[in-house]
């Protein structure tokens, strides 16, 4: 099972709003045959995993337990249902990391592969597999995507200048580590002033993989259409008071100028099926998700050698725990929880 986890992990950033998955066919003790699923849209990790078997090993395969990170489905959405695969090749012995609460699935994989007769055990691993989709099952429980806060601070907790110009404060080390997290989220945010004075592309160049949607928050359409958020490169969700519309690779979502912006914005999010958000500030926007308690978790790099002076304060994080410190060069890189919220994960990813 660890290493259908280990398997499941490499979907990170292209599975999304499908889990990550994995699976190993192991006979006598020996893997013959293992996979997870690699873009969504496409095979299921129980099709690569059995596909991937050898010719000569393809007879041992009715004799042989399938490992699954997460209970097969059994409704046909992209692709056909992975029960009756299992079922198909005869496989006698499963075992399921957790059960899938997706009202789709939610047991009815595994009841089907009990009612064919095949042996199945279940819960192996299952907080680890659960930790692993966290965002899949936030997002499913919650109606609402996974929301990861992120900042860089100097060491006497500013962000940037006081007349907004930004500053670089985390190092080269750091930024491309940031870059990866944008690879694995489907949206990254950002206030107003943030687009306005950063004139930032919210985009994950220092690494591979998909550059995430781009969201902002222009309530009355003030950002410059010159500016690098709206570049084909990648999708913007522009949230306004002024119009709904589709322009290019543009989308204008209107809010309601009297109601709470935050929940607003995550059922739109919701809606199109936007399955994790990065926010990446600024202060304002950061401190009202923190203070609506609608943060999933935190990454705050802080430049132990910087000191701004005058200038503006990073966020004020309430009802929290850390969960993990990294170090790189002068940045120190923390990961928090918020203790508020008895769904969140206990360990880190």
């Amino acid at each position: 099972m660890e290493r259908c986890l280990q398997l499941a992990r490499l979907g990170a950033g292209t599975v999304a709003p499908n889990p990550m998955v994995g699976a190993v066919l192991l006979h006598d003790g020996i893997i013959i045959g293992e996979g997870y699923h690699m873009q969504y849209g496409q095979a299921h990790a129980e099709v690569n995993c059995i596909n991937s078997v050898l010719e000569q090993n393809r007879q041992f395969i009715s004799a042989s337990s399938l490992y699954v990170s997460l209970e097969p489905c059994v409704h046909f959405g992209k692709t056909p249902p992975c029960a009756d695969l299992i079922i198909t090749n005869k496989i006698q012995k499963v075992v399921v990391g957790c059960s899938d609460q997706y009202h789709e699935v939610n047991g009815k994989g595994i009841a089907k592969l009990k009612a064919a007769g095949v042996q199945v055990t279940e819960s192996v691993l299952e907080q680890s597999a659960r930790l692993l989709n966290k965002r899949f099952f936030t997002f499913h429980h919650q109606k609402r995507p996974y929301i990861i806060l992120k900042w860089a601070q100097s060491s006497d907790g500013k962000i940037a200048h006081a007349d907004f110009s930004s500053i670089p404060v985390s190092n080269d080390f750091s930024n491309r580590w940031v870059h990866k997290w944008r690879s694995e989220e489907a949206a990254i945010m950002v206030g107003t002033n943030t687009a306005l004075y950063d004139n930032p592309s919210l985009t994950n160049r220092l690494w591979t993989g998909n550059h995430p949607i781009r969201v902002v928050i222009d309530k009355k359409l003030q950002l410059p259409l010159t500016h690098q958020l709206f570049s084909s490169v990648a999708k913007t969700i522009v949230f306004n008071n002024v119009k709904d519309e589709f322009t290019d690779s543009t989308q204008y979502c209107k809010l309601e100028e009297n109601s709470n912006l935050l929940p607003q914005i995550m059922n739109v999010l919701f809606q199109q099926n936007i399955q994790s958000v990065l926010v990446e500030g600024g202060t304002k926007l950061l401190q009202s998700i923190i203070d609506a308690n609608l943060w999933d978790e935190a990454r705050v790099i802080t430049n132990e050698q910087m000191i701004i002076g005058q200038g503006i304060e990073a966020p004020i994080l309430t009802n929290h725990r850390i969960y993990h410190t990294e170090n790189l060069v002068n940045d120190r890189i923390q990961f928090y929880q918020p203790i508020f919220n008895s769904s969140t994960p206990n360990t880190s990813n």
